[in-house]
């Protein structure tokens, strides 16, 4: 069983019932699902870049990503309807939670001068976002072979119906949220 899962069932779920005077258990905000995205812009030129980032989403997560296509044609960047811009994996059960334990607790950590991660990266409705720069803070990547760094986009999607009970599950599960006062520190 996974930690972080183990650590909802018996911790963080009576916790948050407790905290919004929530009486059914299935009202209980929850992780629903992870999606992580990479978009590739160069591989409308270089395929292998977009096989590169495919090799390397399905190393972080665990789990074959799929490859995502353009929706619309853009001239200005030389991009057709239908062409291979990016891939993308969404993780639920175990390997979510497991994803999630490895982010939290080694990724994160390895990025330098991290002082945590936006606490207003909400979208209204209890879902939070996150980019990471770099695929090389996943101990799974291994930066001698890494050609291209390659940036993604992870969206942590709750049952919360609101975003302050989506930022207390995610901050009981460990996320290391950024404080007010850090920011106004590290602006001086």
């Amino acid at each position: 069983m996974a930690r972080l899962f183990d650590q909802y069932q018996k911790t963080i779920a009576q916790a948050l019932a407790d905290k919004y005077a929530i009486r059914n258990k299935m009202a209980i905000p929850r992780l629903e699902k992870i999606v992580v995205n990479m978009g590739v812009g160069r591989a409308t030129q270089d395929k292998s870049v977009l096989e590169a980032a495919v090799d390397a989403l399905a190393k972080i997560t665990g789990q074959k990503p799929i490859v995502t296509k353009a929706k619309v044609s853009v001239s200005g960047f030389r991009l057709r309807q239908g062409n291979d811009i990016g891939c993308k994996v969404t993780l639920r059960g175990k390997r979510m939670y497991e994803f999630m334990d490895r982010l939290i607790s080694v990724a994160l950590p390895r990025i330098r001068d991290f002082r945590g991660v936006n606490p207003n990266s909400f979208d209204g409705h209890g879902n939070y976002s996150l980019g990471l720069a770099d695929q090389v803070v996943f101990p799974e990547i291994e930066a001698d072979k890494v050609q291209h760094t390659q940036g993604m986009d992870i969206t942590f999607v709750t049952t919360a119906t609101t975003d302050d009970q989506a930022r207390e599950l995610l901050r009981a599960f460990g996320m290391p949220f950024r404080q007010p006062q850090q920011r106004a520190a590290a602006k001086a």
